[in-house]
């Protein structure tokens, strides 16, 4: 049996290794949610920004529920293999960006988030772990986290009291406040994140949220990087490429996106190296990613899911699904303003492409998760961008009524699935049902989720009604196929 991956001298295999010497890097940046997707991205690109230009960079990952990982990573001393997949085969590189992490220890999370040498904290929680209502843009009072750290706020759990008491211990301290970096594809993550932190502190200590607000820096980022879960070929690959065991591999395509706003009042990581792009302004690519690629995959994966296609790849590998991938980035595109340096029909060109990488075994299912947090950024945004530019919108009105039959829990076979999502009670009961309209008006009703623009709109309502009926009727394949068979569409009688 191979050694455990612990050393980088332990490494015996071809997987590349850090032109650094971890030992000799301290920490200055915390990040909350060590998952796949952080060690693919952030941590990998850190791990380019030592090998450049060094630094006190390194990273103390937080999980803050799952202990499995961060119990994995710390017998390993931080270290993973990093495996990038396409057709040409696999390459692999061991990451030693991250020092420590931590496993669902409040306390050790707010000691970490008040070391002083700490001048970057960086998140990839999903929008339903911070605890913020979009629609008020403050913490959101129905969240048990958020509730239970208000009524303790010296002994935090969640997000957004972690990080306020931190910053409030700081300023007590007298050491300058950290930099908040949300990693997680939301709009104007930035200002979102800043809006749920100053507005939970206010709850406290007005004097301290004006503190956040003046001092703090929430940039914005947009991040790209399709990152499957491991299986069990993930780590068989990764002992192959290093010689070791290693139970926290990761594996991902090697194309990688990382657009940031370059406020860092305290200094960041060398990040270019690793492909990142400084800007002033990250909206118009964020808003480019969120409506192309994230639009483009939730209708890959509510429709591709109940009609049977288990990866991303194999949706890419139908044609008719195909063609509505293809459909769906022109109807997202033609709802973009210009953006110097970006041609976006090669970018769509370019998501096709990543889409079919055979190597890479994206599950629908893993993307269908949180419909209710992703759909209103995805779909209902530019859905009403093109409603009032008179533009089409039947590519979001057929991805909103897929997203509402995967919602009733069965699949065209009849196979049960989780919903995977915060409001799972609400959608499942709105889905029941046989009477398209009648479904569609439960969704509709059901508050804070539908935009008003489109719950009001006839053109809008038909659209996804008229989908909806077809999925209902004659199935996913068939509503799908609905502009493509003989250049027609399918009749409901």
């Amino acid at each position: 049996m191979s050694p455990r991956l612990t050393r980088l001298s332990d490494v015996t295999g071809p997987a590349a290794l850090p032109a650094y010497d971890p030992a000799a890097h301290g920490v200055g940046i915390v990040h909350l949610g060590l998952g796949a997707f952080h060690r693919a991205h952030q941590a990998a690109m850190t791990d380019d920004a030592l090998s450049r230009d060094g630094g006190d960079w390194r990273i103390a990952s937080v999980s803050l529920r799952s202990r499995d990982v961060a119990a994995a990573m710390a017998a390993q001393n931080g270290l993973y293999t990093l495996i990038e997949r396409d057709e040409a085969g696999m390459r692999g590189r061991v990451v030693a960006a991250i020092a420590r992490t931590i496993a669902a220890d409040p306390a050790a999370t707010l000691d970490a988030l008040c070391d002083p040498g700490v001048r970057v904290v960086t998140l990839t929680v999903t929008e339903k772990g911070y605890g913020i209502d979009r629609a008020t843009g403050g913490p959101d009072p129905e969240n048990a986290a958020v509730r239970a750290d208000l009524e303790t706020p010296d002994a935090p759990a969640g997000v957004l009291g972690l990080l306020v008491a931190a910053l409030r211990r700081r300023r007590e301290a007298g050491a300058a406040p950290f930099t908040v970096l949300c990693c997680d594809n939301l709009p104007h993550n930035g200002a979102f994140l800043r809006g749920g932190v100053t507005g939970f502190a206010r709850r406290l200590d007005p004097d301290l949220a004006d503190w956040i607000a003046r001092t703090v820096a929430f940039p914005s980022s947009m991040v790209d990087r399709i990152t499957p879960a491991a299986t069990g070929a993930t780590r068989r690959d990764a002992e192959a490429l290093t010689g070791c065991t290693d139970e926290a591999a990761v594996e991902t395509e090697p194309f990688v996106q990382w657009v940031i706003e370059d406020r860092f009042p305290r200094g960041r990581p060398a990040w270019e190296a690793g492909g990142a792009l400084f800007v002033a302004d990250v909206d118009p690519y964020e808003r480019m990613k969120l409506r192309m690629l994230n639009g483009a995959h939730s209708m890959m994966a509510y429709a591709g899911f109940l009609s049977g296609r288990e990866f991303v790849r194999d949706v890419m590998a139908d044609a008719v699904l195909a063609a509505r991938v293809r459909d769906h980035l022109g109807a997202a595109a033609a709802t973009l303003a210009p953006l110097d340096g970006m041609d976006f029909a090669d970018y769509a060109a370019q998501l096709q492409d990543r889409f079919r990488n055979p190597a890479i075994a994206h599950r629908t299912a893993q993307i269908a998760m949180d419909g209710s947090e992703k759909m209103p950024q995805r779909i209902w945004s530019p859905a009403c961008d093109a409603l009032d530019a008179g533009q089409d919108i039947d590519a979001f009105a057929f991805a909103t009524a897929a997203w509402m039959r995967y919602c009733r829990g069965v699949d065209e076979t009849g196979k049960a699935h989780d919903l995977n999502d915060p409001r799972a009670q609400a959608l499942s009961a709105a889905a029941a049902g046989e009477d398209a309209e009648a479904v569609s008006d439960a969704f509709h009703r059901l508050p804070n989720l539908i935009p008003p623009a489109l719950r009001d709109d006839r053109a809008w309502r038909a659209a996804v009604g008229g989908s909806l009926s077809t999925i209902l009727r004659h199935g996913m394949k068939a509503a799908a196929a609905g502009r493509h068979a003989g250049g027609g569409t399918v009749s409901d009688n």
